[in-house]
């Protein structure tokens, strides 16, 4: 049952594209992957991905093969998620990611994206456009995190259950995949190879320690105010059979940010990107365009 950290170097080598994919910015080491068309072809509006919570930017892999054709697109392991070593300071809040990733667009000398946010990174996604409107052009939003919900008060930390701090000494790859399924509505999309990736991951030092540290300063604040400050076009994708942010949560936000659109997809659960691949990416390609 002991399930001990994996070396780095052993991760690297499984998931790492080459060693040049991991960089210094600022403070932070982090798991960041750039990719588009030849320098000398016609570029779009560069795509920022962000993955959501327990995830990393292995989860966008289906869709940035298209994306990269027409659009610079930058994703990167959030601090103490994926290959992206822990926050030195061990600082995991909404505020600190939104100024790794000013720091991360600086250095990479972009001064406006498209967002495409999951879940947690879907929240993170919305502050900064409401934030820092002049550096969002398009926002894409899957099933994004941001509303009260059981367990979720606003300005409340979250009580993390003694159950889930055990993880950090106890986590066998079947109790893994069993708490995996929850997000997918088809079965079969769960297959062992997402399986170890998920567990591999979850197991580099430190990471689950960032985990539990990140849902301990996870603190919502009302949206309401935030969405209203957004200026740029947003596009929702929700799956119809999400088990972990359910469908009926659009409404909160449709009502929230007039103009946006969203986009249902059946059979769908909480991860399109991974289990609807091909379906989900449609409406964003079609939506961010070339402009």
């Amino acid at each position: 049952m002991w399930t001990p950290d994996l070396p780095r170097a052993e991760l690297e080598q499984r998931y790492l594209a080459a060693p040049t994919k991991m960089v210094e910015i600022g403070v932070w080491r982090l798991h960041v992957r750039d990719s588009g068309p030849p320098p000398d072809a016609p570029r779009a509006t560069p795509v920022l991905m962000l993955h959501g919570f327990g995830s990393s930017l292995h989860t966008w892999d289906r869709w940035v093969q298209a994306l990269a054709a027409e659009h610079r697109v930058i994703r990167l392991d959030l601090p103490g998620s994926g290959l992206s070593l822990p926050d030195p300071a061990g600082d995991y809040s909404d505020a600190r990611a939104l100024a790794l990733l000013l720091a991360l667009l600086d250095q990479l000398g972009v001064d406006r994206v498209s967002i495409v946010g999951h879940s947690m990174g879907g929240r993170i996604a919305w502050t900064l456009a409401a934030r820092h409107p002049e550096r969002v052009h398009k926002l894409v939003l899957v099933a994004p995190d941001g509303f009260a919900s059981p367990r979720f008060d606003y300005g409340q930390s979250v009580e993390v259950p003694a159950a889930l701090t055990v993880m950090r000494y106890v986590l066998p790859r079947p109790l893994l995949k069993m708490n995996l399924q929850a997000a997918y509505a088809q079965a079969e999309t769960l297959d062992e190879e997402l399986v170890s990736r998920y567990h591999d991951l979850i197991r580099a030092p430190g990471a689950r320690e960032a985990m539990l540290a990140r849902l301990r300063q996870t603190v919502l604040v009302r949206p309401e105010p935030l969405l209203a400050q957004i200026r740029a076009p947003t596009l929702l994708l929700w799956g119809e059979l999400d088990r972990m942010i359910p469908i009926t949560n659009a409404q909160d936000y449709l009502q929230a940010l007039p103009g946006s659109r969203l986009v249902r997809l059946p059979d769908t659960g909480h991860v399109p990107q991974e289990e609807t691949p091909q379906a989900a990416l449609a409406p964003v390609q079609e939506f961010l365009g070339t402009d």
